[in-house]
């Protein structure tokens, strides 16, 4: 099994809105906004942050991107973090994870703030393995408004 992650290219939109969609299938509620991810917001999104495309033996398995907080100087907030159905259960998420952590820190940023729908609670573990902290003072800018504000989780990092 050879793991690849890699940069996130502009050409790279159709797939990761492709990915998106997919891993949100039979995962997420109905209602988020990830079932209709298009190419001109990853686009965008690629644009104005970055992401990272995972491959296992050389095909897309996962994608995870982040933009710059506005609010918040060195601060990315991540998002849209999926994996495949065909290929959960093997810990690939935590190679996104660290991806993000890593360039996070090369790039001199902060803090890195994620969040995690209400009605996936078992994901708070995970992210807390790697250091990630509740913070219900923090509003995820991020947030559907058509459904109940996910959990916000920071990590400050050591540059």
């Amino acid at each position: 099994m050879n793991i690849v992650v890699r940069e996130a290219a502009i050409e790279d939109a159709q797939l990761i809105a492709h990915l998106t969609r997919t891993c949100w299938t039979d995962k997420v509620a109905a209602t988020s906004s990830g079932h209709h991810e298009s190419s001109e917001r990853v686009c965008n999104d690629l644009m104005q942050g970055g992401g990272f495309v995972l491959l296992l033996d050389d095909e897309p398995v996962g994608s995870v991107r982040w933009l710059p907080l506005d609010t918040e100087n060195n601060c990315w907030e991540m998002l849209r973090m999926g994996v495949l159905p065909a290929f959960r259960g093997e810990a690939l998420s935590q190679h996104l994870l660290e991806a993000v952590i890593h360039a996070a820190q090369a790039s001199g940023i902060e803090e890195l703030r994620l969040g995690v729908r209400s009605d996936q609670p078992r994901l708070l573990d995970l992210y807390a393995a790697f250091e990630f902290e509740l913070a219900p003072e923090l509003e995820y800018s991020h947030a559907n408004p058509n459904e109940p504000p996910p959990h916000v989780m920071r990590r400050f990092l050591k540059n």
